[in-house]
This record gives C-alpha cells, structure tokens and sequence, in this order.
C-alpha cells in the first residue's frame, strides 16, 4: 500500500464534469449534487484504512454541512481487478454498513478521477457556490486511525468558511491516504 499525500489547493479551479451510476441505481452529475452554497467532492474507496479509520465523520461532517447549503458526494475510482473490497457491489454494501446518506459513485474506467487530479483516498475538493476550487485539504489530523475526537475538524471547518463566504482558508493541510488504485 503505497500512502501520498494531494497537492496544493489550486484555487479558482473550476470543477469536472461527471455523470457516474450511484450504489442506489441513479445516476448523478454535478448539478444534482451541489448545494446552493457549494460542493463537496471526496474519493474514497471501501479498502483503504485511511478512510475506514473516518468513515463515521465524514458522515457527521456531511451532514452538519448539508445546513451550510454544502452538497456531497463521494466517488470511489479504484481498480477492483486490484482491490475486490472496492467492487461496485461491495460498494452498495459499504454505503449502507456506514450509514452513507450521500451519493456513492463509481467511476468505473477512472476518467474522473484523472480529470480532477484525485492521487489518494480520502482526496476532498471543495468547491463555492461558483463551483470554483477553494479546499483541497484533510478531513482531519487522523491518519490510519481516528485522531481524538475533540481534534480540530479541518474539512468541516474549511467548507463552513466556503459556505458563509465563498472563499476557503489561505492554508490548508494536505490529505494523506491510499494511492488511488489505476488500471494497467
């Protein structure tokens, strides 16, 4: 398992289209997932100990932002040739043993997570009720296990910034996690 960590916010990036097949049998693209006040994109996969470690607080951190006016989706882009655990039918499962109540996406041929330069899972793009990039950073200071609960909330925190002023913090942490797993 190779850990990486994501490049630096390229603010005012505007977002990548996608149309992808949800676990719940509907498609979605951008305009039925954004919120009035923005965007929350996140690769995840159902593998990685990085995101196991924090899949109940992305969770909660979704759905406190739904109240900002943030919508949230997540998008799960590894090779499952490589990794059975990320199948889009272990995908349907996960999203239910989690308590998901966001679209889960596969994006089965990679297209999307190239376009959005996605390199680790967890990988968060938040984007302004613009859809223009203003957070590329960590859910929080956990790492393959959760960090203390009264830790600062970095994701949360970043994206209730976006929501009240469209704008994201000047300096954000990077996310670490699980080398995206490409087709050969």
């Amino acid at each position: 398992m190779v850990s990486l960590e994501t490049p630096v916010c390229d603010f005012g990036r505007n977002i990548e289209a996608f149309d992808l097949p949800g676990v719940d049998g509907k498609r979605y693209n951008v305009s039925n997932v954004r919120g009035p006040n923005g965007l929350l994109v996140m690769f995840i996969c159902n593998h990685c100990p990085y995101v196991k470690a924090v899949h109940e607080r992305i969770v909660r951190d979704v759905k406190e932002l739904r109240a900002y006016g943030i919508g949230a989706v997540a998008i799960s882009s590894n090779d499952p040739e490589v990794y059975e655990e990320d199948s889009f039918e272990n995908m349907q499962k996960t999203a239910v043993d989690w308590g998901f109540d966001f679209p889960y996406l596969f994006d089965e041929d990679q297209s999307v997570a190239k376009a959005f330069g996605a390199v680790c899972t967890p990988d968060f793009f938040g984007y302004n009720q613009d859809l223009k990039l203003q957070y590329r950073g960590r859910l929080d200071a956990s790492r393959k296990e959760a960090a203390p609960e009264d830790v600062r909330r970095d994701l949360f925190e970043a994206m209730k910034r976006v929501a009240l002023t469209g704008q994201g913090p000047e300096d954000q942490i990077p996310s670490m996690g699980c080398s995206i797993k490409w087709r050969e």
